[in-house]
């Protein structure tokens, strides 16, 4: 069975991607299971760009198809933003992040928002070629909820309110994943995906087990 790795820290993110990756005749992988410890920098304006970085280091650390993304929440009172900060808004407490959108978004009445994903997924090439990447992206429209609602998922999913009224916490992952700007990224890729697991079944990854 091919390995694929999925370039995050994140266990939320990692479990997700998991249940995402299901389909696949794959070993679905994290960084830590292989001995991996990188911390890439994302450093571009584009989620696109940033995930290509993530999926190429990891990629070339690993020798085996990776997927990575970056993804973040767009609120049309902040003027689209944050966007690709969406991670780093909160000054480094990422928890705080949703209740610093609510603040900001007190007393307005456009809570117009989406949630975007860019899935980069990187496969290793001959020799020292860069390994080559291909891009797929994933937009759910929604809006800002009042307050926090739901137990589930993880970032910002606790105040980002579907069409039907329910935040992204407050669906199970079935729901989540049928739905959500990430499950849209993956399934955009999937047959792509399907191909490139099938062509290196047979490769041998160079990294090691931890």
């Amino acid at each position: 069975m091919s390995r694929l790795l999925v370039a995050t820290n994140n266990p939320g993110k990692l479990a997700e991607f998991r249940r995402l990756l299901a389909p696949l005749d794959a070993d679905v992988v994290g960084p830590a299971e292989i001995g991996i410890q990188l911390d890439v920098p994302e450093p571009h304006d584009s989620y696109a760009a940033n995930a290509a970085v993530k999926a190429v280091m990891f990629s070339r650390a690993a020798s085996i198809l990776t997927v990575a993304d970056d993804s973040g929440i767009e609120v049309a009172a902040l003027d689209w933003g944050p966007g690709v900060r969406s991670a780093r808004f909160d000054d480094g407490d990422r928890a705080r992040g949703p209740d610093l959108v609510l603040e900001r978004l007190a007393g307005t009445d456009d809570r117009r928002a989406r949630m975007v994903c860019w899935l980069a997924v990187a496969a290793p090439a001959e020799g020292d070629a860069d390994p080559d990447v291909e891009l797929f992206a994933g937009i759910v429209e929604g809006v800002i909820a009042p307050a926090r609602r739901g137990s589930g998922g993880f970032g910002y999913d606790p105040i980002f309110e579907l069409p039907d009224g329910r935040t992204t916490a407050e669906l199970d992952e079935a729901e989540k994943d049928a739905v959500s700007h990430r499950g849209r990224a993956v399934a955009a890729a999937l047959p792509r995906l399907r191909e490139l697991v099938a062509a290196h079944a047979r490769m041998p990854a160079i990294a090691e087990d931890a």
